[in-house]
């Protein structure tokens, strides 16, 4: 017969375990089944961020106002902005608690982003090869994937 201690040490590990699993996946968003409007049109420009960078309502006020996004004119025509637009609003940040919509509706701004970068210096953003926050594949080698876990980071000089 097992003896207590044992089954608690066993169960902290289990638990623990547990917790770290689902911390690394939270720097996982699915690129599964990305929408090919979507990319085409989103990844010329920037990485194609994963919808589930954002909620539904700051991704449908970004398309929304295409015309000015984020000091470029990036207009689409109406079937484009429509498709992806309802791509975004099924693949977005599900946990509104977690994922509420950030000050101008930049992913750079938002809560758990600047928490995930909180030891990242000021200076480190305006590197040549990173230029802004909003650079990911700069520092996150696989970003092109949805993967943005501590891994698999390289932050250029």
């Amino acid at each position: 017969m097992p003896r207590p201690v044992h089954v608690c040490a066993v169960a902290l590990v289990a638990a623990l375990t547990a917790s770290i699993a689902a911390a690394e996946s939270e720097r996982t968003f699915s690129q599964v089944n990305v929408l090919p409007r979507y990319r085409q049109e989103c990844a010329t420009c920037h990485l194609a961020y994963p919808p589930g960078m954002l909620p539904a309502a700051s991704w449908q006020r970004i398309l929304d106002n295409l015309q000015h996004h984020f000091g470029t004119d990036a207009s689409l025509d109406a079937d484009s902005v429509r498709q992806i637009s309802t791509w975004l609003a099924a693949n977005s940040a599900a946990d509104a608690a977690a994922h509420a919509a950030p000050p101008e509706d930049r992913i750079t701004r938002s809560h758990w982003f600047r928490q995930e970068h909180a030891e990242v210096p000021a200076a480190v953003w305006k590197r040549p090869m990173i230029k802004s926050a909003s650079n990911c594949a700069a520092c996150h080698t696989r970003a092109e994937q949805g993967n943005f876990n501590e891994h698999f980071i390289r932050i250029p000089q």
